[in-house]
């Protein structure tokens, strides 16, 4: 099924050596393109991590050069240890729990809640080694799994909603809509519609052309201000770099082993559902399980390591890589390419001034949208699965907290399927869950930090 490419026999030894490729039954030129494919879909978190993280104090451009080197060491070590044209990078519903739940809403500093993010990303990695992970991972239902990835939707859409100013905050109540005499506002609708348009005609990198598309308005009707360089060194980390591991101390309270613990799941099931996820879409599941999942769960956990240290939140797999798996990405090539232009990508760090946040607003709206489509999988026809997977998906947005919606999903779950008779489809895992989560309520609510 080998196919022949017209690039040097001296390079297309080396590459199909690493990567296998006509065993995949791809060329070089394919996996290349999937892998520009890739990137240009999830080129926008590079500007949006640091404005969701710049929320939370942090240095914007120590964190774009952070996010850069964090999605480059977990792009490579993806490509080369596990061989999936599977792209990582920092998640969005990672930076959004640690700036809006334990930042903002907690009071947490960022020193102590990324010292938090280092702690989780350690205990993550010792899990993947003695692959618990995967154990855990296969002993939550699968209703459930999909209620927290719609849940994190619903919870950055919401937060896209209100950066944008179409949500304000309203006394009488809570929310109302936002005032349409803003001009900003204006942006936040254009960029919307723009990436929607575009999703619906299936243009591939949509919602990176919509935040482009904004930007230039926003830079026409001088709503944003021009950057006075295009092109630039990448920022230094030093504002962030090895902050996680002198606040170490900070963590030992049982307020912020709640967080750790809410890092620790959220990394823990992020990944695992999109990695399956992809490799079903790429034809490479053989037997219903995934090959080599262990070498692709190790990629995550040490570009998690790494990132934490950096000054990022956790990383994981991007659904986004899906549009590179569309154009025919099927090895670690596909990967490969995304790193080495996550690499180039840092040259370009000025255009962080000109990303603002009526340009990332609408890039959260419709990856918002895009994981509440999980919904679609949840079985709504039997209580008690439907009532805890529903306390899930608005619990987050409600409290606007991620963690007390995986808690209030989690602790009801074993009582309802108990009560309808189901208590054998339990596992004991769930009911171990059960009480941690009673005890991370009881900590986050009661104990003083």
């Amino acid at each position: 099924m080998g196919q022949s490419t017209n690039n040097s026999p001296a390079s297309t030894n080396i590459l199909e050596k690493w990567f296998h490729l006509s065993e995949q039954g791809t060329t070089i030129k394919r996996e290349l393109l999937a892998g520009l494919t890739t990137f240009v879909s999830m080129a926008y978190i590079l500007f949006v991590n640091p404005s969701v993280l710049g929320m939370a104090g942090m240095n914007k451009g120590a964190v774009f050069t952070a996010t850069a080197l964090s999605a480059i060491i977990g792009c490579l070590l993806m490509a080369f240890l596990a061989n999936y044209p599977i792209a990582i990078a920092p998640g969005l519903g990672d930076n959004a729990f640690f700036t809006y739940s334990v930042v903002l809403a907690m009071g947490i500093s960022w020193q102590t809640a990324m010292a938090g993010v280092f702690v989780a990303s350690v205990i993550f990695t010792i899990l993947s080694l003695m692959k618990v992970r995967e154990a855990v991972i296969n002993a939550i239902p699968h209703d459930l799994k999909l209620a927290i990835a719609a849940g994190i939707g619903l919870f950055i859409a919401f937060v896209g909603l209100q950066g944008g100013g179409l949500v304000v905050a309203s006394k009488s109540s809570l929310v109302q809509l936002g005032s349409l005499t803003v001009p900003t506002t204006w942006l936040t609708i254009f960029g919307v519609l723009a990436i929607a348009l575009l999703m619906a005609k299936r243009v591939p990198g949509s919602i990176f052309i919509g935040m482009i598309l904004t930007t230039l308005l926003g830079l026409f009707t001088g709503l944003i201000k021009m950057p006075a360089h295009i092109i630039s060194l990448a920022p230094s980390m030093k504002p962030t770099f090895g902050v996680a591991l002198t606040s170490l101390g900070k963590v030992n309270t049982p307020q912020m082993w709640a967080v750790v613990l809410i890092f620790l799941l959220v990394a823990f099931f992020d990944t695992a559902g999109t990695l399956v996820g992809l490799a079903q879409q790429a034809g490479l599941m053989k037997n219903d399980r995934m090959p080599r999942i262990g070498q692709a769960l190790m990629a995550d956990s040490i570009s998690m390591l790494s990132g934490s240290v950096m000054g990022t939140t956790p990383t994981a797999a991007y659904v986004e890589s899906s549009a590179g798996i569309a154009v025919g990405g099927r090895t670690g090539l596909t990967a490969l390419t995304v790193g080495v232009l996550f690499a180039f990508s840092l040259l370009f760090s000025p255009l962080l001034t000109v990303v603002t946040t009526q340009v990332t607003a609408p890039a959260l709206i419709i990856v918002g949208s895009l994981m509440a489509s999980s919904l679609a999988g949840i079985d709504w026809l039997h209580f008690e699965i439907a009532f805890p997977a529903f306390m899930v998906v608005a619990g987050m947005p409600l409290t606007y907290n991620i963690s007390y919606g995986i808690a209030f999903g989690f602790i009801i779950y074993p009582l309802t399927m108990t009560v309808a008779g189901r208590r054998k489809e339990i596992n004991w895992i769930m009911w171990t869950l059960l009480f941690v989560f009673i005890l991370m309520l009881y900590v986050l609510n009661v104990l003083p930090s």
